[in-house]
């Protein structure tokens, strides 16, 4: 019956269920046909999976990024982004990838880091040469650096799920966070050479002053979050909290860009997008019970140990698993459902949970970027007013150098690990 788990909850979510309510009804489904457990027990691990103080901060910094979107903090990290590497060969699309490390500082999440510089940084691009599908795939990309880069949603759902220190995860991800916004611009500067499109601005030290005094407070966000949480001053939950307060206060009282009337339609966006990540969740704790007390998880490390050889072998069994997972599944789905069964693989073969959470964080990052599912490319594909097929001919190259970034993290853990234990030990 497992391995009719996975094709019933395709077929569910192709028919058009909603993924959080397929996995679900999967779960009823197999407890009931091969179980003689209470259906009862669906409604309690529904609760219990939600009912995780670590979880709090998935809406807290949802709604931190809403409120910098609205409070129009990310134009001013972008116009500080244009005025440092504006002047290289595409420099707008470096300043896409620099702006989107800013701004994911603070968001935690792709998509709403695609939203809200999209509509700023794309037609910019398009006015000025560039292709609509470079636009849209040098975006995508970027934006999905977001969940590398701390805080990420996904390092707290990790977390929350393996009982791994959040505050490791995330200064875990500092690192390749940025290797990967390298490797971005890096594609992006012979992108730009290769297509003509190279114009760029001269650098002009003024202009870096004037947009940094515009942007000081904006920039001191990150700061005081990531820095709070890594000295140890308040926890990745209690962070949240503060992003939302800062962000408000700089929106209300610093910016004054932002109207009290907006502050409704703000809550209300957020409260749904955390619901769809809440559902994910509920439905893959459902699963996750099932899969446990089939011991599915032990039976899978048993048969990989047994007829896999090699660890480097086997760390690229799970990094296949986990792109092809990314490209089918939500990375909060993939997370919940997939993370419970490769983690006493990961155990028995030696990888330290960090590690293993910065695998499972590229490599759906990389899953945000191919079809069918590809949350953030469709996202970007939108704003640009472009099809998928036309943007993924540019986003190929784009997700190659995104894939080398993957195998430096799985095959070189001191990326992932020296920092956390120079800053902890």
């Amino acid at each position: 019956m497992e391995l009719l788990l996975v094709p019933l909850i395709l077929l569910l979510i192709a028919i058009g269920v909603p993924i959080g309510y397929a996995l679900i009804a999967s779960g009823i489904i197999v407890i009931a046909a091969t179980t003689t457990t209470p259906l009862v027990i669906v409604a309690q691990r529904i609760f219990n999976g939600t009912d995780s103080f670590p979880m709090v901060a998935v809406p807290l910094f949802i709604l931190a990024g809403a409120l910098m979107n609205r409070a129009g903090i990310s134009r001013r990290l972008v116009d500080f982004a244009a005025s440092l590497v504006g002047f290289v060969r595409g420099g707008l699309a470096m300043t896409t990838t620099l702006s989107s490390m800013f701004f994911s500082e603070v968001s935690g999440s792709a998509v709403a880091d695609a939203a809200a510089l999209g509509s700023v940084l794309i037609p910019a691009m398009k006015e000025r040469g560039y292709p609509a599908r470079f636009a849209a795939a040098v975006l995508s990309s970027s934006a999905t650096i977001a969940i590398i880069i701390p805080p990420s949603i996904p390092m707290i759902l990790f977390g929350a799920i393996t009982g791994a220190s959040i505050v490791k995860l995330f200064i875990a991800g500092v690192v390749p966070g940025i290797l990967a916004g390298v490797a971005i611009m890096a594609t992006s500067y012979w992108l730009a050479g290769r297509g003509g499109f190279a114009e760029s601005e001269p650098f002009d030290i003024g202009k870096v002053g004037t947009s940094f005094k515009r942007a000081f407070w904006a920039l001191s966000l990150p700061l005081v979050i990531l820095g709070g949480i890594f000295a140890g001053v308040f926890t990745a939950t209690e962070a949240a909290a503060v992003a939302v307060f800062l962000a408000l206060f700089l929106a209300l009282a610093v910016y004054r860009d932002l109207e009290l009337r907006s502050l409704r339609t703000i809550l209300v966006e957020s409260a749904g997008q955390t619901a769809v990540v809440m559902i994910l969740v509920a439905g893959s704790a459902v699963l996750g019970w099932y899969l446990a007390n089939q011991q599915v998880p032990e039976r899978l490390a048993s048969f990989i140990l047994k007829n896999v050889t090699g660890e480097a072998t086997s760390l690229l069994l799970i990094d296949a698993i986990l792109l092809a997972a990314g490209m089918i599944l939500h990375s909060a789905a993939a997370i919940v459902l997939l993370v419970p069964i490769l983690l006493p693989l990961t155990t028995e073969l030696g990888i330290d949970p960090i590690h293993f959470g910065l695998m499972v964080t590229v490599s759906l990052a990389i899953g945000q970027q191919t079809p069918p599912v590809a949350s953030v490319l469709i996202t970007t594909c939108s704003i640009a007013k472009v099809p998928m097929s036309e943007v993924m001919r540019v986003n190929i190259y784009f997700i190659l150098a995104l894939s080398v970034v993957l195998m430096l993290v799985t095959f070189v853990p001191g990326l992932s690990l020296w920092l956390p234990e120079l800053l902890t030990d």
